[in-house]
């Protein structure tokens, strides 16, 4: 059964955040090195990988698969169901090391640029070495599961390759709390259901804990870097990110998930876009980032509008 909406989310009013100090700075990036030290983990030695996948056993929570409920979905076994919910969750994983590459390109710029002997940049590098380990982990899930692909849509990649000649460090730390925040709310979803898969609920397990600590690094270099930025820096970076969110969010769901089901992709995608639990999804995985961009004044009403159109605000 799905589980009940939660409440709407709403744009609050943005309220004035004061940019982290650089002591505050090395404060953070200090208590994040100790955690890191503490709980590390290696994918290779603490997943079970040889472990036989059930195949009719769900990755994800039924409820939570693009195409639940839709007429699509009936006219398909509930060994069918399963996969489905199985490649999706490998195609989420592709996306997912996209973005990472994504993200480690920004830290190791990030790092070039500023001061090694800072445990601010320390940090950096800890969490791209967390960042190498789960895209490897996310493709071994991929190759274990029998999906073909960890290449993202030709969209994303003109997306990334563009990012690269722009290294826009704002974005970045944006970019990486938006997807971070997103993949976290359906991840810890997956723990929660001992009925998933345990390979499925063993990758997101890790993947939780360690990207915790990365959310807790971008946020306040976030708010410093956005406190510091004009208003028509302000005006196009708003939009910039709502594209970026939207791209990330159409990418986690790749047309050969439907293809490999046998069914016709893009009758599948159309499906997909006017299903209501599948926007319920994706509202509430953006719920915590949306509501901190928005406190920020990141999302206010001049793009509220593209992110109720990119399906993580509820329909008004």
């Amino acid at each position: 059964m799905p589980e009940p909406a939660a409440s709407p989310v709403s744009v609050p009013r943005p309220r004035q955040r004061e940019g982290a100090r650089p002591a505050d700075r090395e404060q953070n990036a200090a208590r994040l090195l100790r955690a890191s030290a503490r709980h590390a983990y290696d994918p290779q030695t603490e997943i079970d990988w040889d472990s036989p996948i059930d195949p009719d056993q769900f990755a994800l929570p039924p409820h939570r698969v693009s195409l639940y409920g839709t007429p699509l979905w009936h006219s398909l076994t509930p060994r069918q169901q399963a996969q489905l919910s199985v490649h999706q969750l490998a195609s989420t994983t592709s996306a997912g090391i996209w973005f990472e590459l994504v993200l480690m390109e920004g830290l190791v710029r990030h790092v070039y640029a500023g001061d090694l002997t800072t445990r601010h940049a320390q940090y950096a590098l800890t969490e791209v070495a967390d960042e190498c380990r789960h895209s490897t982990m996310f493709a071994r899930y991929i190759t274990t599961t029998g999906y073909p692909s960890a290449r993202p849509t030709r969209r994303a990649d003109l997306l990334g390759r563009l990012h690269f000649l722009i290294n826009d460090t704002t974005m970045t730390f944006a970019g990486a709390i938006f997807v971070e925040e997103f993949t976290d709310a359906m991840q810890r979803e997956m723990i929660r259901d001992e009925s998933l898969q345990p390979l499925a609920r063993s990758v997101a397990r890790i993947h939780v804990v360690e990207e915790a600590r990365h959310i807790g690094y971008a946020k306040p270099e976030l708010e410093r870097r956005w406190a510091s930025l004009s208003a028509p820096r302000r005006a196009v970076f708003r939009r910039a990110l709502a594209l970026l969110a939207r791209q990330s969010v159409a990418e986690i769901v790749h047309p050969r998930v439907y293809a490999l089901a046998g069914l016709d992709p893009r009758a599948a995608r159309q499906a997909a876009a006017r299903n209501p639990y599948w926007r319920d999804a994706r509202v509430d995985w953006a719920r915590k980032a949306v509501e901190f961009f928005a406190e920020l004044g990141i999302i206010d009403r001049s793009v509220e509008g593209l992110w109720r159109r990119a399906g993580l605000l509820p329909p008004r």
